[in-house]
């Protein structure tokens, strides 16, 4: 028998909220995290709305702290601190604790920022700490160093499947024998006037600027792009033996066990997602878990509110599960959290899980009827599913499912 993964601790600060209780909590109230930009930079933009932290991670961490660190290293930091605490603060030797915090763009706010003052000030007023703040691998270094993980620090750049890559890293570690606990997860933070206008320019974006909280609206027949969002969402896992032997000691619970994982890249389109490699992935989570299509009851989609791309995944889950599957899409609230995303996903599985409960899918007035799905939408909806999956699909033809279990 194939063994999983321990999910012992949970963390995030997200749009909906400043750590897992208060965005659980938002995300069964249907409640939206996305709002109109009221910064000087927006108001020349195409789009003017995103997600951003319900609570600065700066004011967590405080001022010293924080400025040393990006705004992705930041929210990652306050993540898994959360996740670190609801574990339980596992004693574990340092060589076999690992960490795997996934980014899709890393430090570009530091990039962009120290770039313009070179320019306006010369070179002499750029921060020593730039370097070390602007890398991808900064979010997974800032948490290994903070709790002595010595088992290795990875970072996964995989777009928009960053986060969960990294969560199916971690389980690997703990398969292979490499670490006993591993703190994994994902973190961005880009909204920025560049990316926004380059999604804009390749027409991803929504446009209702006039409607915030309606703009993110997967699987409806009026969506037109998704909304740019930042935060983090970090899980600790642990061997199922460790994490056993610490239950039984009082010292940890567990909130589901990751039963497996499946990772495909498409060699298809930069952009365009293709169904062949997503059907792959979610067949060798099924595999990797030990589960079949129909034991599978609840699905969060990646879903990110695209006219193609909710379009593609419908038609993946369709082949790889059937249709049965209670389906929902967190971004609907969240907006895309880009790196993040899969991380907040995994999170919303998991609770979705353990509490019997998954969240609606808000802003669907039309079920777009190409959708042939069970899409949970009108409130959230009651059940004891026993497995569960949650999809990332990333540019570049990234593809990563997470298999979980209660």
């Amino acid at each position: 028998m194939t063994t999983g993964a321990s999910v012992t601790g949970l963390g995030a600060t997200t749009p909906l909220g400043g750590d897992v209780a208060s965005t659980w909590a938002a995300m069964l109230e249907g409640r939206s995290g996305i709002s109109l930009i009221e910064d000087d930079w927006a108001h020349d933009l195409p789009v003017r709305i995103a997600g951003r932290m319900r609570v600065d991670p700066a004011e967590v961490l405080g001022r010293v702290k924080a400025r040393r660190l990006d705004r992705c290293q930041q929210a990652a930091l306050v993540a898994a601190q959360q996740a670190w605490a609801d574990a339980g603060a596992p004693e574990v030797e340092p060589e076999r604790l690992a960490v795997v915090i996934g980014t899709g763009v890393g430090g570009m706010l530091t990039t962009l920022a120290q770039d313009d003052l070179m320019e306006a000030d010369g070179p002499k007023k750029v921060s020593p700490y730039t370097v070390p703040m602007l890398m991808p691998n900064g979010p997974a270094a800032t948490v290994s160093i903070e709790f002595g993980a010595k088992g290795g620090a990875h970072t996964p750049v995989s777009a928009c499947a960053s986060g969960a890559e990294a969560i199916a890293m971690g389980l690997d570690l703990i398969r292979l024998g490499r670490a006993d606990v591993v703190i994994a997860g994902g973190a961005e933070a880009c909204v920025h006037p560049l990316t926004l206008a380059g999604f804009a320019q390749a027409r991803a974006l929504s446009r209702r600027n006039d409607a915030p909280q309606e703009a993110s609206r997967p699987f409806d027949a009026g969506r037109d792009g998704f909304v740019l969002g930042e935060g983090a969402a970090v899980v600790v896992l642990e061997r199922e033996g460790f994490a056993a032997a610490r239950v039984g000691q009082g010292g940890a619970r567990v909130h589901a066990t990751l039963a497996g994982a499946g990772t495909t890249s498409d060699a298809h389109h930069i952009t365009a997602a293709d169904s062949a490699g997503q059907v792959r992935a979610m067949r060798l989570a099924l595999a990797s878990a030990e589960l079949s299509p129909l034991e599978v009851g609840h699905v969060n989609a990646h879903a990110t509110s695209t006219p193609s791309g909710d379009l593609t995944e419908t038609l993946s889950i369709t082949k790889a599960l059937g249709t049965h599957p209670a389906v929902t899409a967190t971004k609907s609230m969240t907006g895309h959290m880009c790196g993040a995303a899969g991380a907040m996903g995994a999170i919303a599985t998991i609770l979705a899980l353990r509490d019997g409960v998954v969240p609606a899918t808000v802003n669907v007035d039309d079920l777009d009827p190409e959708v042939k799905l069970d899409v949970v939408i009108g409130g959230p909806r009651q059940g004891g599913w026993t497995a569960a999956m949650t999809n990332s699909f990333g540019f570049g033809g990234h593809n990563a499912s997470l298999a979980f279990i209660r």
